[in-house]
């Protein structure tokens, strides 16, 4: 499987050849390695990408149970570290799924294709919000000001939106086949 790091990683500098003026330093630039890939394998690459999120979503939350497992001092600065490395996987997922929808709404003239991105984007950053909230609320410090009802809500609000995650990716698929 190809992650986010590969992907850059696989990114080729081309150089300019002659196409310079006298004088003028030549500029490298990044030639993204999706460019002329069926849609079909930009759909994979976005379902491979989902499943390194759903990785980090796991990651996340067994960083939180070891945090609250190890009270009463509580091993935060790990913690910390965990939220760091997750963030980094996210980040690098987004911004490769943000560049796949650019690809599927421009070049490729895949509108739907690409609106089903967004929409995967959008729910994605539902479920990482309630989902630090939900940790947030977990936290020791603010065990005594636990609102159960919120919280039951908040985890609705996660099972809810990993239902429409799965439903869009499903979309995706689908309509990917009547694209080809």
């Amino acid at each position: 499987m190809i992650t986010a790091e590969a992907a850059s990683e696989s990114a080729v500098l081309a150089v300019p050849g002659d196409t310079a003026a006298p004088g003028v330093p030549e500029r490298e630039e990044l030639v993204w390695p999706w460019k002329d890939a069926p849609i079909r394998a930009l759909v994979q690459r976005i379902h491979q990408l989902q499943a390194e999120r759903a990785q980090a979503f796991r990651r996340l939350e067994e960083g939180h149970r070891q945090y609250l497992s190890s009270g009463p001092l509580y091993d935060f600065p790990r913690y910390r570290s965990t939220v760091h490395e997750v963030t980094q996987v996210f980040a690098a997922a987004s911004r490769e799924v943000l560049a796949l929808e650019a690809e599927l709404a421009g070049p490729r003239a895949q509108p739907l294709l690409a609106s089903h991105v967004r929409s995967l984007q959008q729910l994605e950053e539902t479920r990482l919000t309630t989902v630090a909230l939900l940790q947030l609320m977990g936290t020791p410090e603010l065990t005594g000001h636990e609102d159960s009802l919120q919280m039951h809500q908040l985890k609705m609000k996660v099972i809810k939106t990993m239902e429409a995650i799965s439903e869009v990716l499903q979309d995706l698929r689908f309509d990917a086949e009547s694209a080809e």
